[in-house]
């Protein structure tokens, strides 16, 4: 059965963030899953100029809401949040797992989180900085999640 791999930003507020992402979902083979209202346009220059040449390689998908995006998939999901009491890496990721990411300026909505306290992932960091940059924690739980898989479909390095 092949595994794929679903990034999931609800609410997205800075075009270059998400520009960002689609790019690591495009060189990964991760879909992508962007829940509305987003802060931007999806034709925003910055928005396409993050995914420069790529932006056709991308499956994306949009919803009006969170309850849209969860009456019309199924699978695995795990919440990145500061607050999670999980490490990412200790999390072992199935098949058709959906890694759930918040807005930029206050993360995923507390229903979510209380709901869920099992599958709330935290990226370790100082206690005194408030958090990573969006876009390089999905690089870093992407890649984690694939490591987990031997790289699906991805180039090795070549001797």
């Amino acid at each position: 059965m092949m595994k794929t791999l679903n990034i999931v930003l609800i609410e997205p507020q800075i075009p270059q963030n998400t520009g960002n992402i689609s790019r690591t979902c495009a060189v990964t083979g991760a879909k992508l899953h962007l829940v509305r209202p987003l802060g931007f346009e999806v034709t925003d220059k910055n928005l396409k100029r993050a995914g420069l040449d790529y932006w056709d390689e991308l499956d994306i998908t949009y919803y009006e809401s969170t309850d849209d995006f969860f009456r019309l998939n199924e699978g695995y999901f795990f919440y990145f949040t500061t607050k999670g009491k999980n490490i990412y890496s200790d999390a072992s990721y199935p098949g058709n797992s959906y890694l759930i990411f918040g807005r930029e300026d206050r993360g995923l909505p507390e229903s979510l989180l209380h709901e869920n306290p099992g599958r709330c992932m935290r990226i370790p960091m100082r206690p005194e900085l408030r958090s990573l940059n969006l876009s390089n924690s999905v690089a870093v739980a992407v890649y984690e999640v694939l490591r987990q898989w031997g790289f699906p479909g991805l180039v090795p390095i070549n001797n």
